[in-house]
């Protein structure tokens, strides 16, 4: 009998190490996967917080240079164009404004250096010369912002933002068509083709 009730207790003694043992792997595989998913969490959160300040450099500098625009534009379809892109990308700067705060996203209040190197250059044209020059840079930088904001709008991780971007690609989509239009009233030659679908943050 003692040595029956010995080895019940040695098995029951090395069952429950076993249990112990598989209990501790499977905790540290679910530790492991929680984070893996957290870094992919972070990864995903710095994507979309970066679209959002980038779109809100950019669509700065779109009503910027629309002003610009309506004020040294020499061709009525460039003073038109400017009129349109102060509307629109005004509406858009104060719904994107409204998804940060409620994202806890901190956007910026100043234009890019680029942006502003862009302002800077533009603003030292008149006439002719910047109706061109204007022309060929929304052109270039619609297609730009298409391909950011489908981008985000497909693959975005937090719902508020890829929702905006989705939301707002059709309008940037509507701008690319007007600026190629624009660019053949003024008589600039763009290699971007148009192709229906928008594009990086302005």
């Amino acid at each position: 009998m003692k040595i029956e009730t010995i080895r019940k207790v040695t098995f029951l003694v090395v069952f429950a190490g076993v249990s112990l043992f598989a209990a501790g792997l499977l905790l540290g595989q679910e530790t492991t996967a929680s984070s893996t998913s957290s870094k992919d969490s972070a990864t995903n959160t710095m994507a979309d917080t970066h679209f959002a300040k980038e779109a809100a450099a950019g669509g700065m500098a779109e009503v910027r240079m629309g002003k610009l625009a309506q004020e040294k534009g020499s061709n009525e379809t460039v003073k038109s164009f400017g009129e349109k892109m102060v509307q629109d990308h005004s509406e858009a700067n104060e719904k994107l404004k409204s998804v940060a705060d409620e994202q806890k996203i901190k956007l910026p209040t100043t234009l890019s250096k680029q942006d502003q190197a862009t302002y800077d250059r533009l603003s030292a044209l008149s006439g002719d010369a910047f109706d061109k020059a204007y022309a060929r840079d929304m052109v270039n930088d619609h297609v730009k912002d298409i391909a950011a904001f489908k981008k985000e709008a497909t693959g975005g991780k937090n719902e508020a933002v890829k929702n905006f971007a989705s939301e707002t690609l059709p309008t940037l989509q509507t701008h690319l068509k007007m600026a190629h239009e624009m660019a053949q009233a003024v008589g600039v030659s763009t290699t971007a083709k148009h192709t229906g679908s928008a594009t990086t943050t302005h």
